[in-house]
């Protein structure tokens, strides 16, 4: 795969799955046994165990937006810096809802084999999250 192919299946993948709720795409871009650890330090494995995540993420943040800021590839590896938006409308790590609107930023790497993404490591500015939800846990 090319760069600019991998580039665009992480662009499909925060577009399509993550801004438009399309898990219908899940088998399409996401590897079998991918190893996934989220913005809020969430870690999964496998397709189910990232769907589920997805589901959680949906309840707290229906509103859930991703923005690309900037993304950079290499060989295998693709690097998005991102803005995150959403309202919180459901229940997040034990913090009732809020209906406070949340910006926070992060950043996300992703190994990509033969157009499936197999590994995502991502880092939110969790403190910022909470901050913003006027929790004083630090996650």
């Amino acid at each position: 795969m090319t760069l600019a192919e991998n580039k665009a299946i992480i662009r499909r993948y925060y577009d399509e799955l993550w801004n438009k709720w399309d898990l219908s795409i899940v088998e399409d871009i996401i590897g079998p046994e991918i190893s996934f650890r989220s913005s809020l330090g969430v870690v999964v494995q496998g397709r189910d165990g990232f769907k589920n995540y997805v589901a959680m993420v949906r309840r707290a943040f229906p509103d859930f937006h991703n923005t690309i800021e900037e993304m950079v590839a290499e060989g295998e590896k693709v690097v998005a810096r991102l803005t995150y938006r959403g309202t919180h409308q459901g229940e997040l790590f034990g913090i009732p809802p809020t209906g406070k609107q949340v910006t926070y930023a992060g950043i996300a790497i992703f190994h990509v084999v033969d157009g499936k993404i197999v590994s995502g490591w991502v880092i939110g500015d969790t403190p910022a999250l909470l901050r913003q939800l006027g929790s004083s846990a630090t996650g």
